[in-house]
C-alpha cells in the first residue's frame, strides 16, 4: 500500500510540475507574443498619398491603431487621363492649373471577431479622421463672351468620424497583409479659398453667377465677390471613403 501512494505521490507530483511547466510556457509565449505592426498602404501610393498605420494589441481581440496620410501638393493623381478623358481644351487648362494636397491623421479602435483575436480575420473599427485639404487654382468664369480668370488659394479642415470594415491576414512569420474594405466617415468642415484681383462691376456679377452653379458634392459653400476679389467659405457636412490594400510588418 506504501508503494502504491508513493507511486501515486510521484505521477500527481509530476503531473503537477508538467502542468506548471506547460502554463508558464504558455505565459511566456503570450507574454512575448508581438503586439505591433507598421504598415504601408501601396494602392495609395498610385494616387501621390503616401500612409502609414501603426497598430498595436492592447487585448486578447482589440487592437489601436493611428494612421497618417499625406498627399504633398501638386497636380491631380492621373492628371493626363482627365485631360483624356474630357477631350475639352477649356478642362485641359483648368486641370493644368490645379494643385491640391492634403493631410490626415485618423486614430481607430479594432474589434476583431474572429476566434484567432487579435491581427487576424475580419474586424470592425470605429475612427475619426481629422484632415486638411490644400488647393490652388486658376479659376475661370464667363464675362460677356469673354474668358476672365482669377487665382484663388487656400485650405479646408475636416473632422468626420466613421466605420471600417476589413479583414487581416499573417502571411509570413512577420509580414501581414491588412485589406481595408470600407471605411465610409461622415462630419464638418470649415475653411476658405481666396483669390485677390481687381474686378469691375461686370466682372464681379459674372464671377457670381459662376460661382452660384457650382455643385461641390458632400459640402457647402458661400461666396464673396467685391471689388478687390473673391472669397469663398467653407462651413457644413463634409464625407469621404477610406480603402486600401496594406503590407506591415510585426514586431
Amino acid at each position: 500500500m506504501k508503494k502504491v501512494l508513493f507511486l501515486l505521490f510521484v505521477v500527481f507530483t509530476n503531473s503537477s510540475i508538467y502542468a506548471q511547466t506547460e502554463t508558464d510556457r504558455n505565459q511566456n509565449t503570450e507574454g512575448s507574443a508581438k503586439k505591433n505592426i507598421v504598415k504601408l498602404n501601396f494602392p495609395a501610393l498610385a494616387f501621390k498619398n503616401f500612409t502609414v498605420q501603426y497598430e498595436r494589441a492592447i487585448a486578447k481581440k482589440i487592437t489601436l491603431a493611428g494612421t497618417f496620410r499625406l498627399m504633398p501638393k501638386g497636380s491631380i493623381p492621373f492628371k493626363s487621363a482627365f485631360i483624356k478623358a474630357a477631350n475639352d481644351p477649356d478642362v485641359e487648362r483648368q486641370i493644368n492649373n490645379l494643385k491640391v494636397g492634403n493631410m490626415a491623421f485618423m486614430p481607430e479602435l479594432r474589434f476583431y471577431l474572429g476566434k484567432r483575436g487579435a491581427f487576424h480575420g475580419f474586424y470592425l473599427a470605429p475612427f475619426a479622421s481629422i484632415a486638411k485639404y490644400d488647393a490652388d487654382l486658376i479659376f475661370e468664369y464667363d464675362d460677356n463672351s469673354a474668358i476672365k480668370t482669377i487665382p484663388l488659394s487656400g485650405s479646408v479642415n475636416s473632422l468626420t468620424g466613421g466605420l471600417m470594415m476589413g479583414a487581416q491576414w499573417k502571411l509570413s512569420k512577420s509580414l501581414y497583409l491588412d485589406w481595408w474594405i470600407l471605411g465610409a466617415n461622415y462630419g464638418n468642415s470649415k475653411g476658405d479659398i481666396t483669390g485677390k484681383k481687381t474686378l469691375n462691376t461686370s466682372e464681379q456679377q459674372s464671377l457670381r453667377d459662376e460661382l452660384a452653379s457650382l455643385d461641390i458634392p458632400l459640402t457647402n459653400f458661400t461666396y464673396i465677390v467685391d471689388g478687390n476679389g473673391a472669397t469663398l467659405n467653407f462651413k457644413g457636412p463634409w464625407g469621404g471613403i477610406r480603402a486600401g490594400i496594406c503590407l506591415g510588418i510585426n514586431f
